[in-house]
């Protein structure tokens, strides 16, 4: 009796037990950490355009694939979020589905991890499944190349079937395969080692002015589909034997398709293949397309890459107006900051809620494909002047940005360091051929070009001005060789044009106040003729303040070691001539000059959250540092004009920064600043500073137009 009644409460204890963990497991999951089962979870990277080791994030959890939304994100995610993926740390990650926007659910937000999880769910969140987001604001990662050792792809969904990202035009008629840009083909994705195509049952406009985008263009046209159809049922009887040769070539490319996709559904509006609704063949592909043919595109190119009469006729189209968009601060074509044209003033966008969308309206509108980007964070440089736009939300079929809904800005909701920018596509064109390389000028054996001359927006090096075939140095050897040093990042340099005006005046200097300006050349030619020490020079006198808006420090071209010691002012020059002064007629004759040699590049004050990095003194580094700016005071010898010659009259004062372009920078049209300026001989009156690419080509035609305000008198 002893022992029934013993294991008959070891039996109630057991299920007394069980009852308390099942009402346990039935409460409500406390918020923090979420700790998932590993089967449960699998990782993707997905997107386009993107190497292997990057991408947009996708999770699988609850049988259904969703994104990571990009609030809150840090490194320390990536790092947990690549280890699942097979790599062994990430070196960043991207916001604002910067691969493309995923599609169905966004499973987590405020993803917030410390670095050293196993696995993402142990990661503090807001829930599974529980969002604020839209898919624009989907989370990538970029990994290290490097793989776990020993790491098996059982959670990396990465089947043959899960991704369409490369895609080209292939020209099938003989003369289009000569010619470049490639603007109509049979579409082709990369499958495996070579190409498959696409079926084209149920193929329309949108789905082509997707793949126009793609390749580089901003529209499709129709395309002649009957004349490449071709099967052996269709062939009409020739009568010319080379007819039939070609017929049968045709007809062999046709018995060689391999078709990969069908049922294309775009609207018009992605920026890749990828981000359509589509379907891959299964198994064998022999007999598949029965109905259709291969998908077959033709595109209309941009002003900029059109050729013969079409190009003669976008140029006389774009005469007659000046386009209200432009791409500045781009180290290519096809990109740049975004700026607009309003009030015949340019001015910038402000990026918040910029998107690929946006971004895309602008490129088609610049004659250019879709997105590839859409930057933000003034990754292009920061622009000067007014922010004209903000939140512009484009549908993506609009022909203009100014088509888009946007909200006008106030100083307070944007600064410069929120320009918006986009990266284009762009045709193919062959440039990639002409490559130019910095080399050991030893094993020159010819040279090819001589008397190169660039404007700076040129496509190929054959594009600038040259001395064709009468080639200046053919038997010089290696010591005249070209070469360069390429940068990804540049500086971008710009004078604050109404510090100027504010501060012109006129001063008459005496003489023997102005021998270490003589000796520096600072005076104009007819002080020499002067009776030292008696007499005045007239000086018009004002300060430059000179921004670094770029993406890297401005340096001076020489290092320290090659820097010209001046006695007389006892400093140092880094740069002989660091900008131009000049008093132009209002048709460019030049009537009086000065230039100002950087005996002091520094950081004088800079932006809040930017340290100084260059102080002249004590034979320091010279420098501008990326968001500071340099002044140079009014009254400092050489920050003047010598206009004792200068008859009274209406005349332009120009300063031009970095004339002789001796250090690179990322735009140069920018460089230069103009005033109108009114003398009587006794008094100059100086308005409208604006830098020199700031207004509208109407607003330049009435800048000669004066008077204007009196600002200074003599002292």
């Amino acid at each position: 009796m002893g022992s029934c009644s013993t294991w008959a409460w070891q039996e109630l204890l057991v299920l007394l037990s069980s009852m308390w963990l099942w009402v346990g497991s039935a409460q409500p999951t406390p918020l923090g950490p979420t700790h998932t089962p590993g089967p449960q979870l699998k990782f993707r990277l997905a997107g386009y355009p993107r190497k292997h080791n990057e991408g947009r994030v996708e999770v699988f959890y609850n049988d259904e694939w969703g994104t990571i939304c990009d609030d809150d994100f840090t490194l320390a995610n990536a790092h947990v979020l690549c280890r699942h993926l097979g790599f062994v740390a990430a070196t960043g990650w991207a916001h604002s589905a910067k691969y493309g926007k995923g599609v169905g659910r966004i499973w987590l937000d405020n993803v917030n991890c410390a670095g050293g999880e196993k696995s993402i769910g142990d990661c503090k969140h807001r829930g599974w499944g529980n969002s604020d987001c839209s898919h624009e604001e989907d989370a990538g990662v970029i990994c290290k190349d490097e793989r776990i050792p020993g790491f098996k792809d059982s959670n990396v969904i990465e089947t043959e079937q899960s991704h369409v990202e490369e895609v080209r035009l292939r020209p099938v008629v003989s003369g289009a395969r000569r010619q470049l840009p490639v603007t109509e083909g049979i579409v082709e994705v990369r499958h495996k080692d070579g190409w498959a195509q696409i079926c084209d049952e149920g193929w329309d406009s949108q789905n082509s002015r997707v793949i126009c985008g793609m390749m580089g263009f901003p529209a499709e046209k129709k395309v002649n589909r009957n004349f490449y159809k071709l099967d052996s049922k269709s062939q009409p009887k020739q009568k010319h034997r080379e007819d039939v040769g070609s017929k049968k070539r045709l007809f062999t490319e046709r018995q060689q398709l391999n078709y990969r996709l069908h049922s294309v559904s775009c609207t018009g509006t992605e920026v890749h293949l990828s981000m359509c609704a589509f379907e891959f063949y299964q198994g064998n592909t022999s007999a598949a397309c029965g109905a259709g043919m291969p998908a077959v595109v033709s595109c209309v190119p941009g002003p900029l890459f059109a050729t013969g009469n079409a190009h003669k006729k976008k140029q006389r189209q774009q005469q007659q107006g000046q386009p209200r968009i432009r791409l500045k601060g781009g180290a290519k074509v096809g990109e740049g900051r975004v700026e607009v044209l309003k009030s015949s003033e340019w001015g910038t966008i402000c990026d918040d809620r910029w998107n690929l969308l946006s971004a895309s309206v602008v490129c088609r509108e610049l004659g250019f494909g879709s997105a590839k980007e859409a930057l933000t964070g003034a990754r292009m440089g920061q622009g000067m002047g007014p922010i004209h736009m903000n939140e512009v939300q484009c549908l993506g079929t609009e022909k203009s940005l100014w088509s888009c809904p946007f909200k006008n800005i106030t100083q307070e909701d944007c600064k410069h360091t929120e320009d918006a920018a986009v990266r284009c596509n762009i045709p193919y064109m062959g440039y990639e051929n002409l490559e130019t390389w910095y080399w050991d000028a030893s094993n020159v054996t010819e040279m090819v070009l001589s008397g190169v001359k660039c404007a700076g927006h040129e496509m190929s090096l054959s594009h600038c001005q040259h001395h064709g075939t009468s080639l200046n140095c053919r038997n010089t050897g290696t010591r005249f060789a070209a070469g360069v040093i390429c940068s990804e990042t540049a500086s971008d340099l710009l004078l604050h044009a109404p510090l100027v005006q504010e501060t012109a005046y006129i001063e008459d200097r005496p003489l023997h106040m102005l021998y270490c300006a003589a000796e520096e050349n600072c005076l104009s030619s007819s002080a020499r003729l002067a009776n030292w020490p008696y007499g005045h020079r007239r000086l018009l006198r004002f300060s430059s303040q000179i921004h670094n808006n770029g993406r890297a420090d401005f340096r001076p071209k020489a290092g320290r070691h090659s820097w010209v010691w001046h006695e007389c002012h006892r400093h140092y020059h880094s740069m002989d001539i660091f900008t131009h002064y000049d008093i132009l007629t209002p048709n460019g004759t030049k009537v009086a000059e000065g230039h100002k040699a950087s005996f002091c590049l520094e950081d004088t004050e800079c932006e809040e959250d930017v340290a100084k990095r260059y102080e002249c003194a004590n034979f320091g580094e010279q420098g501008i540092t990326v968001g500071c700016w340099d002044l140079y005071r009014h009254d400092i010898d050489c920050q003047w004009i010598d206009i004792t010659d200068v008859k009274p009259g209406n005349y332009i004062l120009q300063v031009v920064i970095n004339p002789n372009f001796e250090v690179a920078e990322s735009d140069f049209t920018n460089n230069a600043m103009k005033c109108n300026c009114k003398y009587d001989g006794h008094r100059i009156w100086v308005h409208s500073c604006h830098i020199g690419d700031a207004l509208s080509e109407e607003a330049n035609k009435r800048f000669e137009q004066y008077p204007g305000q009196l600002n200074n008198q003599i002292s």
